[in-house]
């Protein structure tokens, strides 16, 4: 009987590094990825003369179509059913759009005579944005909260900030350079919720389609963030805004964002405890009262600020949203791996003797 050979020990570990190395690959975001090939590829290629007039109108007709999807595939009575619990809707309507512009405006008074306009205004912006929706209810689920409650949270944040978050913009950044004015929130009716309404509309008629191919609606998602990404990097590339930026301005804002996104989950964990809401309730709240969309944000950036500077404007918000991702994942993890609570069984009455 032939004994098996022993695999060395200093070969094993490499095996188990080589593994992880591996795991951690596959983990990594395709979108980030993705992301970050655009950014370069506008770095070393960016949109000029006519391909840049190409490529402001492709973005043109990809945020109609974006909006346009996201009408016709969310469902009415999703948003008013889930709005009956209305504390919780109240709480992260709060923290969306009351919370993070109050750190908004400290931001700005804190880092007003330093930071360069862009990345002030980018840092302002972001605050004023409203939550995700995809990833708000898949991390709610990932951590046994209330998705019903998370789906139409996310989802009227999404509708009603298409008209705060302007309203927003022309209170806090008025002052700010940059060229924000309120006449541009006639543009965002016209470019984000025209094709919204029509969206709605057209909802019965192509409801199931679209919910049947989700692959379509998918690629419409990431394909349109992508260009838009490109060309608002293209236009930053043109004009010299990038050489403006340091690595540790870089950093800075990274740490910023780091430092913005843990005040917020701090807050809303600790207000959901104390204002009574059970655990699935306070998951849901976390998750979509700590989120920003960058699928909103960077169209909305489009129209409301010159092209030339969207780059910059941007960038601490697709910062934000990788960092929102990762800290989320882990908590989401952490709150799906609790105990399951005991069922309280209903007690049994005993007849006495008479």
């Amino acid at each position: 009987m032939t004994t098996p050979a022993r695999t060395p020990p200093g070969m094993t570990q490499e095996r188990t590094l080589g593994a992880r190395i591996a795991a951690r690959l596959k983990n990594i975001d395709r979108y980030l990825l993705m992301l970050i090939g655009t950014v370069a590829l506008a770095s070393i290629l960016p949109a000029r003369g006519t391909g840049a007039v190409i490529a402001d109108h492709a973005v043109d007709v990809a945020v109609d179509l974006l909006f346009f999807l996201y009408g016709a595939r969310l469902a009415p009575q999703a948003v008013w059913a889930g709005m009956s619990h209305w504390r919780l809707q109240l709480t992260v309507f709060l923290s969306t759009f009351a919370l993070f512009p109050l750190i908004g405006l400290g931001l700005k008074g804190v880092l007003g005579p330093i930071a360069s306009p862009e990345i002030l205004n980018g840092l302002v912006f972001l605050c004023l944005l409203p939550s995700t929706v995809q990833s708000s209810i898949a991390f709610t689920s990932i951590g046994r909260g209330n998705v019903a409650a998370a789906l139409c949270s996310a989802s009227f944040s999404n509708l009603i900030g298409v008209i705060i978050t302007p309203l927003l913009a022309a209170v806090v950044m008025s002052s700010a350079s940059g060229g924000f004015s309120t006449s541009a929130i006639e543009d965002i009716a016209m470019q984000i919720l025209l094709p919204f309404v029509l969206g709605q509309i057209a909802r019965p008629f192509i409801g199931k389609f679209i919910t049947r191919h989700k692959l379509l609606t998918t690629i419409v998602d990431r394909g349109s963030i992508l260009l838009v990404v490109y060309a608002a990097f293209s236009h930053g590339m043109v004009a010299g805004a990038w050489s403006r930026l340091s690595l540790s301005d870089l950093a800075v804002v990274l740490v910023i964002d780091a430092l913005v996104l843990a005040i917020v989950i701090t807050l809303t964990t600790w207000g959901s405890r104390k204002l009574g809401f059970n655990k699935e309730d306070e998951i849901a709240i976390v998750f979509c009262g700590s989120k920003k969309s960058m699928a909103s944000g960077i169209p909305m950036a489009t129209i409301l600020f010159p092209a030339a500077s969207v780059s910059l404007i941007v960038l601490p918000l697709m910062l934000f949203h990788q960092i929102q991702l990762f800290t989320c994942a882990v908590l989401a993890r952490r709150y799906g791996a609790r105990p399951e609570e005991p069922e309280v069984e209903a007690p049994v009455a005993v007849a006495r003797p008479a």
